[in-house]
């Protein structure tokens, strides 16, 4: 379960595609972002991880670590541009994602996201772009 205490103010897990998908977020700052996700569940019709479940993962993170950062300026963050390789397959276990800095503006953002399975090999390099918009009323 994600402790939502380090994901800043107004963000919840609960009803979420995250929850859904059965990520995990172990670490949660505007310079890094930690998370794992189940391989089981999050599959394509072949038995392996599907690309759009490691797209899912990569743009939470980016989009957690922006929205920390958007908050330092009373804003929130929105994903504008996503793009993604994927370079091996992956049939079981638990793949792990880490979300670090690119560019922190003050009206945009951008992460590189790596994936990893089991055996600490790469699965997937992932790319975010956020842009910084004024946060809504009473948000």
């Amino acid at each position: 379960m994600t402790d939502e205490s380090n994901l800043g103010p107004g963000m919840s897990m609960e009803g979420t595609l995250l929850q859904l998908m059965g990520i995990v977020v172990s670490e949660a700052t505007p310079d890094r972002v930690v998370a794992t996700m189940p391989v089981k569940g999050n599959t394509q019709p072949y038995g392996l991880l599907h690309g759009g479940a490691s797209c899912v993962l990569a743009e939470s993170l980016g989009s957690i670590g922006s929205a920390l950062h958007a908050a330092t300026y009373g804003k929130v963050a929105v994903g504008v541009d996503i793009n993604a390789t994927h370079h091996r397959a992956v049939r079981d276990g638990i793949v792990t994602g880490v979300a670090t800095p690119i560019y922190l503006g003050r009206t945009t953002t951008s992460y590189e996201i790596v994936v990893t399975d089991d055996r600490d090999k790469r699965v997937c390099t992932a790319r975010i772009t956020c842009q910084l918009i004024p946060a809504p009323p009473g948000s």
